[in-house]
């Protein structure tokens, strides 16, 4: 169940609200020497301003791989090279993009919670499985029973809580 919060964490980290965050770029994975390296192995990202980024490769014979990298991601933002960095400028999110970025947020929570459900599922099956080994008795299950459902709740209302709080950060800035 936690690992399935930390991968919600990485993906809501990607949707971008109002401002420029490195968040925005961490996905990108960049062709260096044939192999694919994640960006921030190749380069520090900063956002100097709310609505720039600028990307500074370790290897100044990199940028190229990482501008063409970033013209063929899903960012729809044209990269500006200048010598040994890249600048990304950030245009604003119209209210109906925001829109859509806050329903993608709440689809990613809905799936993280089938996830945090589906491990609450085989908990249990592996609890009443022990029962009738008679491993554990039947107080036994109940208790597990119990416990891995407050467990359960309380991932949902982590995921719940983050989701809100991305929708909220996207629909403000």
């Amino acid at each position: 169940m936690r690992k399935a919060v930390e991968v919600l964490q990485d993906e809501l980290r990607a949707f971008r609200g109002g401002r420029a965050t490195p968040g925005l770029v961490d996905h990108l994975r960049i062709e260096y020497y044939g192999n694919l390296t994640p960006l921030k192995s190749l380069a520090t990202v900063s956002a100097p301003e709310v609505d720039q980024l600028v990307i500074k490769p370790f290897d100044p014979a990199s940028v190229k791989d990482i501008e063409k990298a970033i013209k063929s991601s899903d960012l729809s933002i044209a990269p500006i090279v200048e010598g040994k960095f890249i600048r990304l400028n950030i245009p604003p999110l119209s209210e109906e993009r925001r829109k859509q970025l806050v329903q993608q947020a709440k689809q990613a929570g809905e799936q993280t919670k089938v996830s945090i459900r589906n491990v609450r599922r085989d908990t249990i099956k592996q609890l009443e499985q022990q029962q009738k080994d008679k491993a554990i008795t039947e107080d036994d299950l109940q208790a597990g029973r119990k416990q891995c459902d407050d467990i359960t709740k309380e991932f949902s209302d982590k995921v719940d809580g983050m989701v809100a709080h991305k929708a909220k950060e996207i629909m403000e800035s």
